[in-house]
């Protein structure tokens, strides 16, 4: 869980995260989880949301992605499953590659 801020305005709310990038230093890359329905052709809803230990249906949106501070983060609720890390990871490759 970690403090996302809307990109509207200064203000946030706690949210779980999907860590998309550790690469070892004090920084990590995260994809925000939302329990929105799925809205965007980057967003994957999650099938195995229970496993991931999250409390409600959630979809990760791959495309509002922000970096923090390791020390910034409250804590971990679990991990998602392989079948939607490979969702996942096709949704991110996708994304990028049409840049």
């Amino acid at each position: 869980m970690t403090f996302f801020p809307f990109a509207s305005v200064g203000l946030g709310k706690q949210r779980p995260a999907l860590v998309l990038i550790d690469t070892g230093d004090a920084d990590i890359i995260l994809a925000v989880i939302t329990g929105k329905t799925h809205r965007s052709a980057h967003d994957v809803t999650l099938a195995d949301w229970q496993q991931a230990g999250l409390l409600f249906p959630s979809t990760v949106r791959v495309h509002k992605v922000l970096t923090k501070e390791k020390r910034t983060i409250v804590g971990k609720l679990g991990k998602v499953t392989d079948p939607d890390l490979r969702t996942i990871r096709t949704k991110v490759h996708r994304l990028w590659n049409s840049l």
